[in-house]
């Protein structure tokens, strides 16, 4: 097997189109998979935690705890691969945090929890309503926050149109999973009752709430048919405005209105976000697995540009935005290919003495670093602040094997051999010298990847990235550099 691929120099000579079409499919796969590589901050390592909360209205603390907390605890608890448990009781909810090792996937942990806690769902008391089990999901945050105001609409017609006209805007975006709603307060119908004019007319505060749950009535009546259509008709007995609920009448000659005052108002706040001392509401863009989320933020910006040309009413400002980083560190990351480029051009020249020589090993960091990102793509990983500290870690690492087998052949020709074969016994000579190097750089990242903690997780990407770069950048040392080398003049001239 080593004999056959010691062969490789001469097929490169004898067949240069083969070996050039086959580092193309290299280029070309890279190229492709940059357009569909999923772009992101850090590698997608989520933390196995899965939260358990439940809410039992009118319940204590010290209740909650002595018969709802403690027996869900017990078996949370007894899941495997549980590494750490933390509850809490408050007045009318509980909440437990259960930790997994780092070695378990957190949808199978979080269906076992689910799993365990439907066993004791039946020893709960009556009245636990709106068990959740929440996993911590990496992808379930926003990577673009925006904040709109207005100066002219109160903050309930805000909400409305933001409702009704932004949020379909923004999740109509390619890669956009969903969008959170921060700080916003609905129109509702206020129904203040008071308790004198109650007490007055010999009534309670159940009275009023009976008329006013059969205010809204509308029900299907049936339908008409003929031969040529079928009509169906209900019975619309809706109330919808103050003036009509203040007609309501709850006891002859008793009224609504008698007793209540009712306006439309915006309701009860139960958050409040501002910017800048400013009132606003609060968009949080959640992307979709294995989107770009650099593609997602400037599709965002766009929508956003044509909102606020649309809607001079309001102001649409993006107040935060994860692609920022990422686009600086790509930037880095070319800046730095280019400068790498540079000197290592410039080295050789220095120390072969003829320009044209040194730009052969540089051939080896566009088609190991393209490349690297079709395998990037093919693994499931993700380009992100990890995988690019890899590429730019090997880019200077890729040349070395190119370097050792372009001075082996420049040595031989000087000696007077025959270009074609000082290209193929050139690099004969080093193929194990060049196969060792890459195999001992491959064992020394790839271990990385397999570290038990969570730093493991997230250097994965790194080391798996850096050994099929380093493996590329042997694969084209071993048939480009021969076949450029041997197009050279000759030395002594």
């Amino acid at each position: 097997m080593f004999e056959r691929a010691n062969d490789l120099p001469a097929l490169s000579i004898r067949r240069p189109f083969l070996v050039i079409v086959m580092n193309l499919l290299i280029i070309i796969a890279g190229i492709g998979a940059i357009l569909g590589v999923e772009v992101r901050e850090v590698p997608d390592v989520d933390r196995p935690i899965v939260t358990v909360r439940a809410n039992y209205p009118g319940g204590s603390p010290e209740t909650i705890d002595a018969e709802i907390t403690s027996v869900v605890e017990r078996a949370v608890a007894r899941v495997n691969g549980i590494k750490e448990v933390r509850s809490s009781s408050e007045e009318d909810n509980f909440r437990i945090r259960a930790v997994f090792n780092p070695s378990i996937n957190l949808v199978d942990a979080a269906n076992d929890i689910r799993e365990a806690v439907s066993r004791v769902e039946r020893e709960l008391p009556e009245g636990v309503e709106d068990i959740f089990v929440i996993k911590a999901d990496a992808d379930a945050s926003a990577i673009v926050k925006l904040a709109i105001s207005s100066t002219s609409l109160p903050i309930d017609k805000l909400t409305r149109m933001v409702e009704d006209q932004i949020i379909p805007e923004l999740t109509s975006v390619e890669g956009v999973a969903d969008v959170n709603l921060f700080g916003a307060r609905e129109r509702t119908l206020r129904v203040v009752l008071e308790p004198m004019r109650l007490a007055s007319h010999g009534l309670s505060v159940a009275d009023a709430v009976r008329v006013m749950k059969s205010a809204r009535y509308d029900v299907p009546a049936g339908s008409i048919e003929s031969k040529e259509q079928e009509v169906l008709v209900r019975a619309n007995a809706s109330v919808t405005n103050p003036e009509d609920i203040k007609k309501l009448i709850i006891r002859k000659p008793v009224r609504l209105g008698d007793i209540a005052e009712i306006f439309f108002a915006p309701a009860d706040p139960e958050n409040y976000v501002r910017l800048n001392g400013r009132t606003v509401i609060n968009l949080g863009i959640v992307r979709q697995p294995k989107s770009n989320t650099v593609t997602i933020s400037k599709k965002v910006g766009q929508v956003v540009d044509r909102l606020n040309k649309q809607f001079p009413q309001i102001s649409i400002e993006k107040i935060s935005d994860g692609a920022v980083f990422i686009r600086g560190a790509i930037r880095e990351v070319l800046v730095s290919l280019a400068f790498t480029i540079l000197i290592v051009v410039a080295v050789i020249a220095l120390f072969i003495g003829r320009l044209r020589a040194a730009f052969i090993p540089a051939v080896a960091i566009p088609v190991s670093l393209i490349g690297a990102v079709a395998a990037i793509w093919l693994l499931g990983f993700s380009v992100n602040l990890i995988t690019l500290l890899a590429l730019v870690l090997a880019s200077g690492i890729v040349v070395d094997d190119a370097i050792v087998v372009l001075e082996n052949i420049q040595r031989l020709r000087a000696q007077g051999i025959e270009p074609r074969a000082a290209s193929v016994l050139g690099t004969r000579q080093v193929f194990f010298a060049v196969i060792a190097t890459t195999l001992t750089l491959i064992s020394v990242f790839v271990p990385i990847s397999f570290l038990p903690t969570l730093a493991g997780r997230l250097f994965q990407e790194f080391g798996f990235v850096l050994a099929v770069t380093v493996s590329l950048s042997s694969f084209v040392a071993l048939t480009m550099v021969p076949i450029f080398a041997a197009q050279l003049p000759d030395p002594k001239k």
